[in-house]
Formats: C-alpha cells, sequence, structure tokens
C-alpha cells in the first residue's frame, strides 16, 4: 500500500472535528475540534444554523491540516463522517438553506406520526425501510420545511431545492455546488429509501407528501464522491468516503462479521449488530438499517437508538452547574453514597429504542434528603448503561446470543473507566475500549483510503484493530438484576405510552 494522508470530518451533533491519518496504518496525527450553538425555539425542538455546521467543519479541516504541517496537496483524500437525520432545505441556485437545519433529536412532527401510524401505515413503512414511524427520521421533518415556509413546496416541485442530511450539505458546499449526493447509511435513515432494493421509493416519497425532486444521489459508502474545490482548503482533494457516524464507527470498530456489535456513545448512544448480508425485521422495536455499502453490496444492521447519553452529562454541566468538564462526572459519581439508588431516565427529547415514546419527558426517582450532586452523577451515568442493556436485551431477542459476546465501545464517553465499568457490571458482559477511540473518524477515513487505493479490503483491515482495555463484570448477579429492575420501574413510570 502507497503512504499518504486521509481526512477524516466527523461533523456531529454538538461539535465538528477533523482528523488527519496516516496511511496505510491509519494512525492519527491531528485534531481539531469546534463547538457550535444548539437552538431550542419550542419544547421537543432542536435546530442547527447551516453556516455553523459549514464554518466549523472548514475551520477545523484547515486546522487539523495546519497542526500536521503539511502541504493540503499531501492530503489524498477526504471521509465525511455526520450526525443523520439531521434535515437541510437549501436553494440549488444560490446555495442558501431556506431554514434552520432541524436535527434529528427534534420531535415537532410527533403528531404527523402518530397520525400515520394510527392510520396503518407503520407496517409498509417499516417493511420497506427497516424503521419506525417516529419524528426522529428525516422524512416528516422535510414534509415540515416545505409546509411551513413560505413557497417552499412550490420551489422543491419544480426542482429548484435540494434536500440533505448533514454529509449532503457539506459534499454541496465543498464542490461549490456541483454534486447533490448522500451514500447509502445516511440514505437509509430518510424513511423514504428501501432498503433492499437500495432506492428511493416513490410510494414513501407520495405518503410523506416529499417530491423526489430534491432527493440526492445515492453512492457506496467509499465512492468518487467529487472534489472539494482549492479555495476551501488550499488545493483538489478528492472527497472518497461518507457514512453516517454510526455506521462509520462499525466500520472503524471493523464489526464486518454478523453478530459483532459496537456502541457508541457521544450525544447519543448508538448500537448496532451486524446481520450480514440479509436484513433482520426486529420484533422488538430496533431499527433495521444499511450497515455499510461498498461496490453496491449492501450490510445490514439491527440498531437501537438512545436519544440522550452524553447530553446527560452536558446537562449536568451546562444546565445545573455540577461539573466544570464532562470529564468530570465520573470522578463526582465515584463519590456518591452506594445506598443512594437514584434513577434518571434522560427522556429530555422523548424515549429512543426500545420504547418509541416521543412524548414521554425526563424524570429523576429516588430522591431522598440525602441526595446530591455526586448521586445525581451517577444516575446520569448509570442511565447509559441501563438503557445500552434494554437494546442489547432486544437485539439478543431478535438475533439470538448476540449480546451475550463482547461489546466494542466507543465515542467520547468511554474515556471514563468508571462509565466503562458500570457498562459491564450492568450488562453481565466484557467491553472492550479501542486503542484508537475515534472511531468515528477512523471509519470515514478507512473509507477515503479505500477508495484511493491506501488501505486494504475490509477483513485485513479488520485485522489492523487493537484493544486498548477490556472492562469484564464486576458486580454480582443479584446486584445487576435489582438494579435494572428499579430502572425497568423507572422507565415505566415514565412513559406516556404505557407497554
Amino acid at each position: 500500500m502507497a503512504e499518504g494522508y486521509v481526512l477524516a470530518l466527523d461533523q456531529g451533533t454538538t461539535s465538528s472535528r477533523a482528523i488527519l491519518f496516516t496511511t496505510p496504518e491509519l494512525e492519527p496525527v491531528a485534531l481539531a475540534q469546534r463547538e457550535f450553538p444548539q437552538h431550542y425555539p419550542a419544547s421537543g425542538w432542536v435546530e442547527h444554523e447551516p453556516e455553523d455546521l459549514w464554518q466549523s467543519s472548514l475551520a477545523v479541516m484547515r486546522e487539523a491540516i495546519a497542526k500536521a504541517g503539511i502541504a493540503p496537496g499531501d492530503v489524498a483524500a477526504i471521509g465525511i463522517a455526520n450526525q443523520r437525520e439531521t434535515t437541510l432545505l437549501w436553494d440549488r441556485a444560490t446555495g442558501r438553506p431556506i431554514h434552520r437545519a432541524i436535527v434529528w433529536q427534534d420531535r415537532r412532527t410527533a403528531a404527523t406520526c402518530a397520525a400515520l401510524s394510527e392510520e396503518g401505515h407503520d407496517a409498509p413503512v417499516a417493511e420497506r425501510t427497516g424503521l419506525i414511524i417516529d419524528p426522529y427520521f428525516s422524512a416528516t421533518k422535510i414534509c415540515w420545511l416545505l409546509d411551513h415556509v413560505p413557497g417552499a413546496r412550490e420551489a422543491a416541485e419544480a426542482g429548484r431545492l435540494a434536500f440533505g442530511t448533514v454529509d449532503s450539505f457539506i459534499l454541496w458546499r465543498l464542490t461549490n455546488g456541483r454534486v447533490h449526493a448522500t451514500d447509502a447509511t445516511n440514505a437509509s435513515r430518510s424513511m423514504l429509501f428501501d432498503i433492499r432494493a437500495g432506492r428511493w421509493d416513490e410510494e414513501l416519497c407520495a405518503l410523506f407528501r416529499v417530491p423526489p425532486a430534491v432527493l440526492p444521489e445515492v453512492m457506496d459508502c467509499a465512492a468518487p464522491f467529487g472534489i472539494a474545490e482549492p479555495e476551501h482548503l488550499g488545493a483538489a482533494i478528492p472527497v472518497a468516503g461518507i457514512a453516517g457516524d454510526q455506521q462509520a464507527a462499525v466500520i472503524g470498530q471493523a464489526c464486518f462479521e454478523p453478530g459483532m456489535v459496537k456502541s457508541t456513545y457521544g450525544t447519543g448512544c448508538f448500537a448496532l449488530l451486524n446481520t450480514g448480508a440479509t436484513p433482520v425485521r426486529s420484533q422488538n422495536r430496533l431499527l433495521s438499517t444499511i450497515a455499510y455499502q461498498l461496490n453496491g453490496e449492501r450490510r445490514y444492521a439491527l440498531e437501537g437508538a438512545i436519544f440522550v447519553a452524553g447530553a446527560a452529562v452536558q446537562w449536568l454541566r451546562d444546565g445545573l452547574g455540577l461539573i466544570r468538564a464532562a470529564a468530570d462526572s465520573g470522578h463526582l459519581a465515584a463519590r456518591s453514597e452506594p445506598a443512594q439508588r437514584l434513577y434518571l431516565v434522560p427522556a429530555f427529547v422523548g424515549l429512543g429504542a426500545p420504547y418509541w415514546d416521543p412524548e414521554a419527558r425526563g424524570a429523576i426517582f429516588g430522591l431522598t434528603r440525602g441526595s446530591g450532586p455526586a448521586d445525581l452523577a451517577r444516575a446520569a451515568l448509570e442511565s447509559v448503561g441501563y438503557q445500552t442493556r434494554d437494546l442489547l436485551e432486544a437485539m439478543r431477542r431478535d438475533w439470538g446470543a448476540a449480546a451475550e459476546g463482547v461489546l466494542r465501545a466507543d465515542g467520547g464517553m468511554v474515556a471514563s473507566d468508571w462509565t466503562m465499568q458500570f457498562l459491564a457490571d450492568i450488562l453481565g458482559a466484557p467491553v472492550d475500549r479501542p486503542m484508537v477511540q475515534e472511531t468515528t473518524a477512523l471509519g470515514a477515513g478507512y473509507l477515503a483510503a479505500l477508495q484511493t487505493g491506501l488501505c486494504p479490503a475490509p477483513q485485513e483491515f479488520a485485522r489492523t484493530w487493537r484493544l486498548q482495555q477490556r472492562f469484564t463484570p464486576a458486580m454480582g448477579e443479584a446486584e445487576r438484576e435489582a438494579a435494572y429492575r428499579g430502572w425497568q420501574d423507572a422507565v415505566r413510570r415514565t412513559l406516556t405510552q404505557p407497554r
């Protein structure tokens, strides 16, 4: 394999980061990150300014190249991983968005989704898309924009507007409007894409009232997406890889074999189980989605989505002022009183899998006069472990013994040994933390390197995965099950749609 550099952009929900990797080893040599504001115009609504997404992405890519001390022309390719489902519409002629981006967490279309479910559309939508009708996905967000921005629907039907998730928007900007495309993983999160046929579905577009003219071209995850114009990064650089952030983490964690599971802990938490060449229809309210598509061949995954993971730690920091930095949460939790058993159900924007209750809101159970900041921090971190177990229990019922093996964990929260140990304890299974913990960026970088011939095929790449630390269960079975029963009771008390 030839040597060189690939630049990975990980455009996330609260920040954009870029990592420059060497090839073929994919060793990180420079990292840059910038946070950007979150906007909450109404209860349950979450928005981003599109220019914040673009400018922060551009800035971190430039900064990573500068930190590495290389020339822009030394970068062989760019790979993009992005927050999924976040929805933008922009004018094809000017490139200007018609509204703020509606973020994946946003719940403003909950009533629309409920009406569609009541009309009996759940089964046909799930059969084609693998998804549950929910505000989480892009389709009803697109429809809301078309209905609420004056003139938008007419412009869309006339072909003057473009829809994209953040990857498409960044690609459009990098190529100066020459390319309107996405990859199969992002398309599979729109609720408009037939994941078996691998194409946009006209009947779904009609159901959700989305003109097909707004949709991007769908490509493999490793593909010639276009050329970033020199004015942006200092050289003409091919964009050669795109994947939704969770699928990029599947690739970065080298979960290429059926039955392998990874869980990423960022703003939310997302566990994906590779199911191979055949999509599995979940009987436990999980999602079936495209894990990756290479050389026209799709591989599928069962996915469980938790809306609030790291966001609970941000709430401790920004909302309550209990900690000064996210890294302090584990240290504070370690000082909690063992006899205190608090449960935080962090349904700040509803509950995702396996409950799918968009109207649920956060609640704390078990408060006593002795409860304090350390106990609340512990409850916030433990909620991530409990929610992960919810997902893996559902996966076990759908897939068999999948959740009984090792879980590969990544994302910002895995830096906390306390959190990882509790995760292993409550799962009753080993949790592996990889040497390269920026697995989302690693997956995006690998896709770009694969497309440009700088890295080997997936099976050979998988042999380069390295373990940093394995966390094994230390909690007794009786204690584990009692704690989990308490969590299940807390969730039942929180649900607005009892199961």
